[in-house]
């Protein structure tokens, strides 16, 4: 995917994917399930939270294979689980707050 790339945004690519893949990282760690361990609020947590996980491990494969853009798409798509998740209630920020948009 990287080929689609123009050369001259070469630099503007590198930096910004390793700076969501450092974001995604931070904020997978900066969240927790806000429901109590019995309601269905705090399974269907977990299932994003492992959605997220998972698009940040398939992005980093992606970055380590030389993929940039791809790897971005993964690091960008695992950040909007978590940013979702909060939106719908279903995580407390527990890190820190600037990561996410409330």
């Amino acid at each position: 995917m990287d080929a689609c790339i123009p050369e001259s945004r070469d630099a503007h690519l590198e930096e910004k994917t390793h700076r969501y893949r450092r974001m995604l990282d931070a904020a997978l760690g900066a969240v927790e399930a806000a429901a109590d361990e019995a309601s269905p609020l705090h399974a269907g947590a977990g299932e994003f939270h492992s959605a997220a996980r998972a698009w940040y491990a398939e992005g980093a494969d992606l970055l380590d294979a030389g993929d940039r853009a791809a790897a971005l798409a993964r690091f960008s798509y695992g950040y909007a689980w978590l940013d979702a998740g909060i939106r719908a209630g279903l995580f407390r920020v527990t890190g820190d707050r600037g990561l996410f948009t409330v």
